[in-house]
């Protein structure tokens, strides 16, 4: 990376602005948060695949399980995720806000079954794939996990609510916005998850994967984070790993987890904390 400053500066940053910064206040889970509004961190792919290293990041498997979940569609229940060994919605289910068992119409299930007003259902993201290769000018090439008309039929309204594609000289650029993040567990996740996102719909455009950009409108931490918190912002940032991507994908559809390598990664010791199920 040369003189170039390392980006993972930005999170370690964004960790001390809320630990200085951040107002207390109550939130739906068992601890308050401290938080401040509005961070904005960007990740240009040439200097590596985003997966943070100042604390060692176990979550690879699922995050990119969860990733290949949301782009089915399939998501109302982690029945795919348990297939896989992974848990981390299991924590979510059963509070009687949606219907027993399931987790509602999130995420994916926008991404890929929005609901018109006639009944008839709309797939926003072979949409957005399509117009990145058949116009890629546009600037409303926007994929939204935010209806607000079905908020009552999601365990909880989706965190990372939206994001927007953008070609620029034959390279593809993705911008996230997050209503919300858990900065500690949630953020160093949802960064690797998108930058998976932006090299697949790369693959199957043709393009290069550029930058990932993220907007966070509430950025926190709770309060059973922060001495963990301090721990990680003293420490220094490795190189970033790479991300190889194998075989000859046409469609989004054709993603297998089997496809995704991580390469060279190298990190700091965990450093964990539990998960506040909201």
């Amino acid at each position: 990376m040369g003189e170039r400053r390392h980006p993972e500066w930005q999170y370690l940053e964004l960790l001390a602005r809320i630990l200085k910064e951040g107002r207390t206040k109550e939130s739906r889970g068992i601890c308050p948060i401290k938080s401040v509004f509005g961070a904005q961190l960007r990740f240009d792919l040439r200097h590596g695949f985003p997966l943070m290293t100042t604390k060692k990041m176990f979550g690879f498997k699922a995050l990119t399980h969860e990733m290949l979940w949301f782009i089915s569609g399939d998501c109302t229940t982690p029945e795919y995720l348990n297939k896989h060994g992974v848990k981390i919605w299991d924590g979510f289910k059963d509070d009687g806000a949606v219907k027993e068992g399931t987790l509602g119409r999130i995420y994916g299930v926008q991404w890929r079954h929005w609901k018109r007003p006639d009944g008839t259902e709309f797939d926003q993201l072979a949409w957005a794939i399509d117009q990145v290769k058949n116009n890629p000018d546009s600037k409303a090439i926007v994929v939204s996990g935010w209806n607000a008309g079905e908020l009552d039929e999601m365990r909880l309204p989706p965190c990372h609510t939206l994001f927007q594609l953008d070609v620029i000289k034959g390279k593809l650029y993705l911008h996230l916005y997050q209503r919300a993040s858990d900065v500690f567990l949630g953020l160093p996740f949802n960064i690797a998850q998108y930058a998976e996102l932006l090299m697949m719909i790369a693959k199957v455009t043709g393009l290069e994967a550029r930058e990932l950009v993220v907007s966070i409108g509430d950025a926190h931490l709770y309060t059973n984070q922060l001495e963990a918190a301090k721990e990680q912002v003293v420490r220094k940032p490795m190189k970033f790993p790479k991300m190889i991507i194998h075989g000859e994908q046409k469609t989004i559809d054709d993603f297998k987890f089997e496809d995704f390598e991580l390469v060279g990664y190298e990190s700091h010791p965990a450093i964990k904390v539990p998960m506040v199920i909201i």
